[in-house]
């Protein structure tokens, strides 16, 4: 008796299907630190954004907006707030990609006449973070990873 049957044993399609899953999650490993260096490139461009309506509103104002003490979440917000509200031709300021789990923060000096921008990158060794500032900035923490922006 000749047995013509074509097909697949099940133990051939269970190899068949662990082999698609192993490579399916190393892809999906790899994908991970490009969408993490995607967001952060997204920050720093936020950061970009932000300063120009800064300068815009300093423009016809001649300060920086003032935003009460709290958390980096309620600064931002207010800050947002004001600027859109300042009648400057704003109608948003960016969020972090990952809000409302993460924010960006401003505070402005003492002067209005400065202020700095924090927002925290997810690769602390982002090549950005050699050139920005360092240290405490206006009772902000601007040390790595935290990106920084003074004026």
């Amino acid at each position: 008796m000749k047995n013509n049957k074509k097909g697949f044993t099940l133990i051939e399609m269970l190899i068949v299907i662990t082999i698609i899953g192993i490579l399916s999650a190393l892809i999906l490993v790899g994908l991970s630190s490009f969408r993490m260096r995607g967001r952060d490139a997204r920050r720093i461009a936020d950061v970009r954004q932000a300063q120009n309506g800064l300068e815009i509103y300093y423009t016809k104002n001649l300060k920086y907006p003032t935003v009460a003490a709290g958390s980096p979440a309620s600064r931002w917000t207010e800050l947002t707030t004001t600027l859109t509200g300042a009648g400057i031709g704003l109608t948003q300021i960016p969020q972090d990609p990952l809000a409302p789990d993460s924010s960006y923060d401003y505070k402005d000096g003492n002067s209005q006449q400065n202020y700095v921008i924090a927002v925290t990158l997810e690769d602390g060794d982002n090549s950005s973070l050699k050139n920005d500032m360092d240290g405490s900035i206006f009772g902000i923490n601007c040390d790595d990873p935290a990106y920084c922006v003074q004026f």
